[in-house]
């Protein structure tokens, strides 16, 4: 499709309404859930436990056991333990450069001031299960958060009948050090997590990814804990020239295509036989994928190869849709970057894939999506750290700024503030 064409507009109305429109229903679903946990604690986690995930847990089997942890870290190949190893090592090293430290100024004749940075006491973390493991996640998560300093780590991820967590993502927790495990999913693993019941302590903080219904819930209980970002369906979109290979830019959209069927996968182009060969090489590898299925959906109702004027209509695009991950797969890339105004993360150049990101390449891949980029950022060490402001004047200070203060204060009809600065003047 033509960039500016009623088609064009179209999709890019509908690729919106996707992530910003509620589900009534789901909300409705959802808040029932969470009222529920809220008033009868383990009871309504075990009930919709069983219910949605058919698991049966009680207090003595929901946590996971030091055996379990153990035997499931023994039983990871040993290969995928070096690449879990590997991963976490470069995510920390990106995320210890994001670290604060508290900092302090003395001005002369005015005193200290400052800001004091301590991390989150304790915090939830959501790792998805269902159709597939996802210990990425875990490590995304988990290690920004002992990066900033937390100390108590609650995991939460779902379970069925057989009552077991996919070794790989108890490997993950493992080798983070995150020992506190629960076998309950859902937007009931979130109720816990926020209202906390005799088996599970509540947190401050709730982080990671999961269904819509777990996406619901973080946002309903936004306010009594904090959480990272409501996030959305994947999506990857691709700025590409002639100078791409169109099976390259076919596989790393359907990298994306194949998380949900409700993901978006778009390539920016003004090269026409890219566009036409882009086409073609999707329908070619969507015929190869497992997860078939759920790709063809997803790039049926929310993929799209755009044609545009030249490259920088292709970024300004780009910026305005603010996606998940954009690629720059162009000659130049970095002649591109500086008209980049708002993605989750950038990726440059034909050998740096969106997959790479999502894995080991250090950069945390929990990012803003539906076009949150606009005023938000990836998920990184100061989403477990708070800042606190310090001040502290002198008497002289005080002396000095009295006058200023008190107009503020009357000019806002404040008489008690200015009265707070009057009365140690008077009673010094």
């Amino acid at each position: 499709m033509e960039a500016g064409s009623a088609e064009c507009g179209g999709f890019l109305q509908t690729l919106r309404q996707r992530a910003t429109i509620p589900d009534p229903a789901v909300e409705a679903t959802v808040r029932a859930i969470l009222e529920d946990v809220r008033t009868r604690g383990d009871a309504a986690l075990f009930d919709h436990a069983a219910r949605l995930d058919g698991a049966r847990l009680t207090r003595d089997t929901i946590a996971v056991t030091d055996a379990e942890r153990e035997t499931a870290a023994a039983s990871i190949e040993p290969d995928v333990r070096k690449a879990l190893a590997l991963a976490a090592r470069r995510i920390e090293a990106f995320h210890r450069r994001q670290r604060r430290e508290s900092w302090f100024v003395e001005e002369e004749g005015t005193g200290l001031l400052g800001q004091l940075v301590r991390p989150l006491a304790r915090v939830g973390l959501y790792a998805p299960g269902g159709s597939a493991a996802y210990p990425s996640s875990v490590l995304m998560n988990a290690i920004p958060a002992k990066v900033a300093g937390v100390q108590a780590i609650a995991l939460c991820t779902p379970v069925g009948k057989d009552g077991v967590v996919p070794p790989a993502v108890l490997a993950a927790a493992d080798l983070v050090g995150v020992r506190e495990i629960y076998k309950v999913g859902g937007a009931q693993a979130i109720g816990a997590l926020a209202f906390g019941t005799a088996s599970v302590p509540p947190v401050d903080k709730i982080v990671g990814p999961g269904n819509i219904y777990v996406a619901t819930a973080k946002r309903l209980v936004f306010g009594l804990v904090g959480i990272d970002m409501v996030a959305g369906p994947s999506e990857v979109l691709v700025v590409a020239d002639e100078t791409a290979a169109a099976s390259w830019v076919a596989a790393d959209l359907l990298a994306q295509a194949e998380h949900d069927p409700r993901a978006a996968a778009i390539c920016v182009t003004p090269s026409p036989v890219l566009a036409e060969a882009v086409r073609a090489e999707v329908e070619r590898q969507l015929a190869l994928l497992p997860r078939r299925q759920i790709a063809e959906r997803a790039v049926s109702e929310y993929g799209a190869v755009i044609r545009v004027a030249d490259l920088s209509a292709a970024v300004a695009l780009a910026s305005g849709i603010a996606p998940e991950h954009l690629e720059l797969m162009v000659a130049d890339p970095w002649a591109l970057l500086p008209a980049v105004r708002h993605a989750g993360a950038v990726f440059l150049g034909r050998h740096t894939p969106e997959a790479a990101g999502d894995y080991l390449a250090g950069p945390n891949h929990v990012l803003p999506t539906g076009g949150t980029a606009r005023f938000s950022s990836p998920l990184s060490v100061d989403d477990f750290q708070t800042r606190s402001s310090l001040l502290s004047l002198t008497p002289a200070a005080l002396a000095r700024w009295k006058e200023p203060i008190e107009r503020l204060a009357a000019l806002e009809g404040l008489e008690a503030h200015a009265r707070s600065i009057t009365i140690r003047m008077e009673e010094e």
